[in-house]
């Protein structure tokens, strides 16, 4: 294999949320398929003993593992499992050249990849991973479950599918042919443009000031992302962006087409007033409809609950649920 690339990595806690004294943390990293090497938080109970039950977690979208992925990670390893945070590929401290870019297959790669590190550390039990995958990392972590047969229970948070706001927009608003049509001419020429800069051009976070008339979804993105609350030096969306082109691929690749194929466990929660609610619905419906594999999916609504509430609300993330989710199908 060629030389793992060397990644500056952070030694200070720079996180969103306290350290906990339940657990023992380290920085690790991994390599995916594509030679891309990949930042991570570690997490491990203190005083654990014996091969334990592994989690990774990613997400949201435009997010780093300092923020609530961390959190989600940090929290599972105080109820005994040994988890990751990692930062996906071309975003946080991870590698990857262009930065800011998305990929429908390079960033489900990044989930397998956490499985293959996982699978080999001496204190993790190989039979008994799973994933969880926040925002637009929960699309991404059911497209690897449908494809790892090594990842055996599956949680998805306040999930996005990607491809289908990226093809569709928002609440399927723009879902016709001419939309998309002018979506892609628009992206091209971009491409054009930044061939000719020698650069990308960024798409820009979440919008700051935020205009009084903005919808209520990005009123919430901004709580997080734009405050103390969430706000994160390295995080895309508290900052500049993805790159304009940089989720260009997601228009034409759904990647839950196989969804219904998962024979792992799934649980999928997502928030009530959540403006992204119909991802996960539709996406549940679609798991198991016709299904052989339906009896150990599930999908949990949290009354009230919008959108960010799921990334660091931690009296309702659902955390008890989660515990008893995977050590029941971690075993």
């Amino acid at each position: 294999m060629a030389n793992i690339e060397k990644l500056e990595l952070t030694a200070e806690w720079d996180k969103t949320f306290p350290k906990s004294g339940k657990v023992e943390h380290s920085k690790v990293t991994f390599r995916n398929r594509y030679g891309i090497t990949l930042a991570a938080d570690m997490y491990t109970p203190k005083n654990a003993s014996g091969k334990l039950a592994a989690i990774a977690v990613c997400g949201p979208f435009g997010a780093v593992k300092e923020q609530s992925s961390g959190l989600y990670a940090q929290t599972m390893a105080e109820r005994g499992f040994l988890t990751i945070a990692f930062d996906p590929s071309f975003t946080g401290e991870s590698g990857g050249t262009p930065r800011y870019m998305a990929s429908p297959d390079i960033n489900t790669e990044d989930f397998q990849a956490a499985v293959d590190f996982l699978s080999v550390q001496e204190n993790v039990d190989s039979e008994k991973i799973g994933i969880i995958g926040i925002c637009g990392w929960g699309g991404m972590a059911l497209n690897a479950a449908a494809l790892d047969t090594r990842i055996k229970a599956t949680g998805t948070s306040t999930m996005y599918d990607m491809s289908r706001v990226n093809a569709n927009g928002y609440f399927d608003g723009e879902n016709t042919e001419e939309q998309r049509y002018e979506k892609k001419k628009a992206l091209n020429a971009q491409r054009i443009a930044d061939y000719k800069s020698g650069s990308y051009e960024l798409g820009g976070g979440v919008v700051d000031p935020l205009p009084e008339d903005a919808p209520f979804f990005v009123k919430d993105y901004y709580d997080y992302y734009k405050t103390e609350r969430g706000y994160h030096s390295r995080s895309l969306n508290s900052n500049g962006g993805w790159n304009v082109i940089g989720c260009m691929s997601f228009l034409n690749q759904p990647i839950l087409k196989y969804s219904n194929e998962i024979r792992g466990a799934v649980l999928i929660i997502h928030g009530e007033k959540a403006h992204s609610c119909y991802f996960s619905k539709d996406a549940f419906a679609d798991m198991v409809r016709d299904s052989k594999y339906a009896d150990n999916k599930e999908l949990m609504i949290i009354p009230n609950a919008v959108h960010t509430d799921l990334y660091d609300q931690t009296d309702i993330i659902p955390f008890d649920k989660m515990e008893l989710f995977f050590k029941d199908n971690l075993k």
